[in-house]
């Protein structure tokens, strides 16, 4: 489920000790955004909101992992940026928060 994926990213973000209080705050706050948005989808796109709660939660271990892997990392974050593209034009309140988590993960290093 999209949520429980959503949910892990959460607590992930909620114990990590390698984020400053500041970015996890912002983190959890667009995680909640997402979350709001993700409901209101039709099963339509339920696949594509898979794929980006996947890439997402891989952007995620990345950032909250001691030992940075910059390529892992850029994989994790292009594949969340490419996998949003489909919302674009249906939902684009989504593809926007999914933009800004991103933006937000790639300013912490990624």
């Amino acid at each position: 489920m999209i949520e429980d994926r959503i949910e892990n990213i959460e607590a992930r973000l909620k114990e990590s000790a390698h984020i400053p209080e500041a970015k996890r705050a912002e983190l959890l706050q667009l995680l909640a955004a997402l979350k709001n948005e993700v409901s209101g989808l039709p099963s339509s796109h339920h696949e594509d909101a898979r794929n980006v709660a996947k890439f997402m939660e891989a952007s995620t271990h990345e950032v909250t992992r001691p030992e940075k892997k910059p390529q892992e990392a850029e994989a994790a974050l292009n594949g969340l940026t490419s996998s949003v593209q489909a919302f674009e034009a249906s939902h684009p309140k989504l593809a926007e928060t999914v933009n800004q988590i991103a933006v937000a993960l790639s300013n912490m290093g990624l």
